[in-house]
């Protein structure tokens, strides 16, 4: 008997001093730096769970062991941490500091820009060619409904989700610029206000000409003038918001809902998705009596009050594009 129990405490003491090697070297191992010398991108699947993570992470030999891992993670309490997305491993990362990566919640952010004066058909059309984002958009938005500017996201974001990121941004500015709108504009909704910005915003891409650009749609529509734009003619033309050849006479003079030479007042949307300053140009137009504009030949217009001072600045620039023409 004497010797079963001394063979039992052997055995036990054993036991201890394997369990605590064991315990030792997976602890030197779970704080060791790996030998990645470069950063990598890991990506954790939503619902994805320790084992799966744990087996990627050393196929891609950023850990030397998926079970010390794993064992690391559980007595570290962070099983229940880790999160799902795309996160970036530095070079010479230990088990321990992915681990922590991997439960921080900081995910790679990516970046997106929907550009000023698209239509919906290009947002869509930009946010379908993004590869790291999920489901198709099949339905173009409202036009209008969509503020341009510069968005983060991560991967596999839904893109339906993203526009309504967008919807939502530009329901939020609208609201702020409207309760401070100029008192003696010629519309009285948000949408009217929303589809002339997007008509100026196709006129000009100059910052310094937004407001008098707005102030001669204002005049005319107070007078009760035609807008006499071609963007809308455009837009009527095909939804997309451009056309491969010069506006005809034809154009012009066809019947349909967009062309504001022929039809007072707006168009019945949007023509274009405007940003925040073509949006307060309309509603803090300039103060001025400019009934017309023209190209100047500089990028920018030439503004007149008259029918008579409009002619010659169209005749300048008749001779502008003659001269431009003949190098």
């Amino acid at each position: 008997m004497k010797g079963v129990g001394k063979y039992i405490i052997l055995l036990f003491l054993g036991s201890v001093v394997f369990a605590t090697l064991f315990f030792y070297l997976g602890y030197r191992a779970f704080y060791e730096k790996n030998l990645v010398d470069q950063e990598r991108i890991v990506f954790i699947p939503k619902g994805q769970g320790l084992i799966r993570t744990a087996w990627d992470l050393e196929s891609q030999d950023l850990i030397r062991s998926k079970d010390i891992f794993k064992v690391g993670v559980i007595l570290s309490g962070f099983e229940r941490k880790l999160q799902a997305g795309e996160f970036s491993i530095p070079p010479r990362s230990s088990m321990f500091d992915i681990m922590n990566i991997l439960g921080s919640g900081k995910v790679i952010q990516h970046r997106l820009t929907v550009i000023e004066g698209w239509t919906s058909w290009q947002i869509v059309d930009y946010l379908n060619g993004i590869e790291n984002l999920t489901h198709e958009i099949r339905e173009l938005p409202p036009e209008g409904s969509i503020l341009p500017e510069t968005y983060l996201y991560t991967k596999n974001t839904d893109r339906y989700e993203l526009v309504r990121r967008m919807q939502n941004r530009q329901s939020e500015l609208m609201k702020s610029l409207w309760e401070k709108r100029d008192s003696d504009l010629p519309f009285s909704s948000v949408d009217d206000a929303i589809i002339l910005a997007s008509i100026v915003e196709k006129e000009t891409a100059l910052e310094h000409e937004r407001a008098h650009i707005a102030s001669v749609f204002i005049n005319r529509l107070r007078k009760n003038m035609r807008l006499q734009t071609d963007p809308t003619v455009i837009y009527g033309l095909d939804r997309r918001g451009f056309i491969n050849r010069p506006i005809k006479k034809s154009d012009i003079n066809a019947d349909n809902p967009y062309n504001t030479y022929r039809i007072k007042g707006l168009p019945p949307t949007a023509i274009a998705h405007p940003g925040k300053a073509s949006l307060e140009a309309v509603l803090h137009p300039l103060k001025s009596d400019d009934l017309y504009f023209v190209a100047d030949g500089t990028g920018g217009h030439a503004f007149s009050s008259s029918l008579y001072e409009h002619m010659k600045n169209v005749k300048k620039w008749r001779k502008i594009e003659k001269d431009n023409k003949s190098f």
